[in-house]
């Protein structure tokens, strides 16, 4: 490192300047209330110490030390919020205190903000590399993934190490203050939802309505979700019995089964598949698997995988359907699906497009004659728009989406129509 020699005059003018400026930010006054603040906070009377940390802040606004105290004590009394404003006003003018970093994504896994969580952990890895914020980064990642934890060592940390009387107030402090959150807002083990979806088309088809009502449990071994879809289409109507499993093996792996009956002619006899997924490092996740689909004519094979990927507040996937042809060639349908998450894995915004088609799609019909057979594998591009919130509670969750679809005309092909589905989805959880 090279040291750059100045003139002794302007060393004595710069170490003046420093002076001022360290006196202006916390002077004799201002430090003896904040060391006053800091034996409150830590000792359990976080009211005080806030008011006396507001008034230290009221005389020196760039008290860096006093902000971020008053920051965690916001975050210790479950003032998410509050804290979040204070802690992003520090990161703003200084994005290389570890500590800093530390305490605001914990803030935001305390207040159940696992997406914004996640997001800042990515960023702190930008400006600084360590095993905290990596394990940090980790937990919100499954926390966003819905991966149960149990008793987690959030306070396991260099800090706390260094100085266990000081781990012991925080975790006692933070132990208080989750037990509350918990027995307030436990998350509700059953969900009700209802489905309703439309399409129409621009030439031949009528409209087609698709309606669904679903029950979700969670149990410790995975969710389960039995269903019940109703679809009129063409001038006919029928009735598909469906269910969902989401069994979870071990940490960083679970699964997705299925399995679909209906004696309707306008769904297949019997639709299964499944898929296994597996976190990966960089927030990162895998999955591979397979449909199979029975019909009354024939059966349709296709294996299925996906690549998913966390950055921020945002999810991309990519996921890919290869499904063999009589004629031995095979055929590939894709989808990339993005997301961006607001306030929790309940809240997002997102788009889906795609090339090929899916045998789990609608099937169409033309003079009485099921397509099953050929529409697998009918030229097709879709577009799908989605936006997802929920009330303050976060115990109703309501869905739009909008997509627009051009599909080749089975029996002439090169030509093709236009169709615009829209649907609402509405649950309650219980």
């Amino acid at each position: 490192m090279k040291i750059r020699l100045v003139p002794y005059s302007s060393f004595i003018i710069g170490f003046f300047c420093f002076y001022g400026w360290s006196q202006s930010d916390s002077g004799p006054s201002s430090q003896g209330s904040y060391h006053q603040a800091y034996e409150l906070a830590y000792s359990g009377d976080s009211k005080t110490a806030q008011a006396v940390l507001e008034e230290v802040l009221s005389e020196n606004p760039r008290h860096s030390e006093a902000s971020e105290l008053l920051a965690r004590t916001y975050s210790w009394t479950g003032q998410y919020v509050k804290a979040r404003l204070y802690f992003n006003r520090l990161l703003s003018e200084n994005n290389n205190k570890k500590d800093v970093w530390v305490a605001a994504i914990k803030n935001e896994l305390y207040a159940g903000e696992n997406a914004i969580a996640l997001g800042l952990a990515n960023k702190a890895m930008r400006y600084i590399k360590d095993a905290e914020l990596q394990r940090l980064k980790l937990l919100a990642h499954d926390q966003v993934m819905n991966i149960k934890y149990g008793k987690i060592g959030w306070y396991n940390t260099e800090e706390t190490r260094k100085n266990p009387k000081k781990g012991i107030k925080k975790k006692k402090i933070a132990s208080k203050i989750e037990g509350k959150k918990t027995e307030k807002d436990a998350e509700p083990k059953n969900r009700i939802g209802v489905s309703n979806t439309v399409t129409v088309f621009n030439e031949r088809y009528d409209p087609m309505f698709f309606t669904s009502i679903s029950y979700k449990r969670k149990t410790p071994y995975g969710s389960i979700i039995p269903r019940i879809n109703f679809s009129s289409r063409v001038g006919k109507q029928g009735v598909q019995y469906d269910i969902d499993l989401y069994p979870k093996f071990a940490k960083g792996f679970y699964a997705y089964l299925n399995y679909g009956y209906s004696n309707a002619t306008i769904y297949p006899n019997h639709k299964m598949g499944g898929d296994v997924y597996m976190s990966l490092p960089g927030s990162f996740e895998f999955s591979a698997g397979a449909r199979h689909i029975i019909t009354r004519t024939r059966n349709v094979t296709g294996i299925s995988n996906s690549l998913g990927h966390y950055r921020g507040n945002y999810y991309f996937s990519l996921r890919s359907l290869v499904t063999p042809k009589p004629d031995g060639l095979t055929r590939v349908s894709g989808n990339l699906l993005v997301r961006r998450y607001t306030k929790n894995s309940e809240n997002y915004m997102g788009f889906t497009a795609g090339v090929g088609i899916s045998p789990e799609l609608r099937q169409f019909f033309a003079d009485d004659e099921l397509l099953a057979e050929t529409i697998f594998f009918i030229e097709t591009q879709r577009l799908n728009l989605e936006y997802q919130f929920t009330n303050k509670q976060n115990t109703n969750i309501y869905k739009a989406r909008l997509g627009v679809r051009r599909q080749e005309i089975s029996f002439d092909s090169g030509n093709f129509f236009w169709g615009i589905t829209g649907g609402l989805i509405y649950s309650v959880k219980f």
